[in-house]
């Protein structure tokens, strides 16, 4: 089972494991990232494109909190279940994706 953390708990979530250096995986296409993108405070981003993961994994550390970041938290919830499968300790997925941080923390981002 995947946590869900919607983006307004983002912040609870980072703060449960700031010892742990936590990063936001946004598992979104490149065009998308030109269209909106987050940079939170306290929190690696890293850019890795769904279809690109299983050949990129080694770029993650399994032992750091990863939550999981696409649009609307679709294809991020899929990456999450993966990354679980794959023997992350510590994974989340970001409900409602960059859509639902729109609306609920930064109206600046826009939606598509």
């Amino acid at each position: 089972m995947v946590p869900q953390v919607r983006p307004r708990d983002l912040e609870a979530w980072l703060a449960a494991r700031h010892d742990r250096k936590p990063v936001l995986l946004d598992v979104r296409e490149p065009w998308e990232l030109q269209r909106a993108h987050v940079a939170p405070r306290g929190l690696e981003c890293i850019s890795i494109p769904m279809a690109a993961l299983p050949a990129r994994l080694a770029e993650l550390d399994k032992t750091r909190p990863l939550a999981c970041l696409c649009h609307l938290g679709g294809r991020s919830m899929q990456v999450a279940l993966y990354l679980q499968q794959q023997g992350f300790e510590d994974v989340a997925n970001v409900a409602g994706g960059i859509h639902a941080w729109s609306l609920e923390l930064d109206p600046d981002i826009p939606c598509y």
